[in-house]
């Protein structure tokens, strides 16, 4: 059993699809394909079962998935342990991102890391299951750091604010609202929500605001990213509420604001029980600095 079999069956596992899982590895289908069937063929077990349109984990398969990320999570840890004795920084940080930075410029952010440490290497991953995914990841150890829309997490979770921004109603500029310059939450109560997947920070803010109110909207349209969501409110499928940064995105569109204020926080989460390589620690230190929101970072 090797390591690289280990991360092609996570990548496939935690993508849902060989071709998904292929292109987060950096490697041809056929690659990731034949190194998770050779897998099966040492265990003499199926983990996966694969049909035309996902691949699904057999029970077999989710308890191999938790051992295979702690497989990994130990290997990159053992790597970077050497990092303090080259002369210059190195080794690999895993980095869990969300559709939305906020006010963070994320690309710009990893362009001065890399030019300040050319030998650490940042790999990005997204989830399809949003901010739920990334923290259970971090728990696990299979991601060093994250940016998650999470208001509290488990125990073993270290969170650090990055940035902050209110959410707001995004809606075509004929809607009968679009008049307002802002709308109480109680006024979209008979409203056609396209609302975020579940595991989503926001999906979860918004559901906690509209269960404080008394509301149980429509909500028949849930998408994965910004770009759907908005092409559903174009074609006046309904409304949806979303962070104003990426609502910038669609000038045809009316971004307008939603009181009682909604608030979409983006932290920083790392675990606080398991030492952070100096790579990573160099990374979240890079992170915060570029969103001006500095706070401690070490790797005790």
């Amino acid at each position: 059993m090797e390591l690289r079999q280990l991360e092609y069956f996570v990548a496939v596992a935690e993508e849902r699809s060989f071709s998904r899982g292929a292109e987060r590895a950096h490697v041809v289908q056929s690659a990731v394909s034949a190194a998770v069937a050779k897998l099966e063929r040492e265990l003499d077990i199926r983990l996966l079962e694969r049909s035309r349109h996902r691949v699904t984990l057999t029970p077999a398969g989710s308890a191999f998935l938790a051992e295979a990320r702690g497989t990994l999570a130990a290997a990159r840890r053992a790597r970077n342990s050497v990092a303090p004795y080259r002369e210059q920084l190195a080794g690999t940080v895993d980095l869990g991102t969300l559709m939305s930075f906020g006010a963070l410029d994320l690309p710009a952010a990893l362009g001065t890391f890399h030019a300040e440490h050319p030998l650490v290497a940042v790999r990005l991953q997204q989830s399809v299951a949003g901010t739920t995914g990334h923290l259970a990841a971090v728990a696990e150890g299979a991601l060093d750091l994250a940016l998650v829309a999470a208001t509290r997490a488990p125990a073993q979770i270290a969170l650090r604010p990055v940035s902050s921004e209110a959410l707001v109603m995004l809606c075509p500029p004929d809607h009968p609202l679009g008049r307002h310059s802002e709308v109480q939450l109680v006024d979209l109560a008979e409203e056609t929500f396209v609302r975020f997947a579940a595991g989503w920070g926001i999906r979860r803010q918004t559901d906690e605001a509209f269960s404080l109110a008394g509301l149980s909207p429509y909500a028949p349209y849930e998408v994965a990213d910004y770009d759907t969501a908005a092409g559903l409110v174009r074609n006046r499928l309904g409304i949806s509420l979303m962070p104003a940064t990426p609502a910038r995105r669609y000038p045809d569109l009316l971004a307008i604001p939603v009181t009682p204020e909604i608030t979409w926080t983006l932290r920083l989460a790392s675990n606080a029980q398991l030492p952070m390589a100096p790579a990573a620690v160099a990374l979240a230190r890079t992170i915060l600095e570029a969103a001006g929101t500095v706070t401690a970072v070490d790797d005790d």
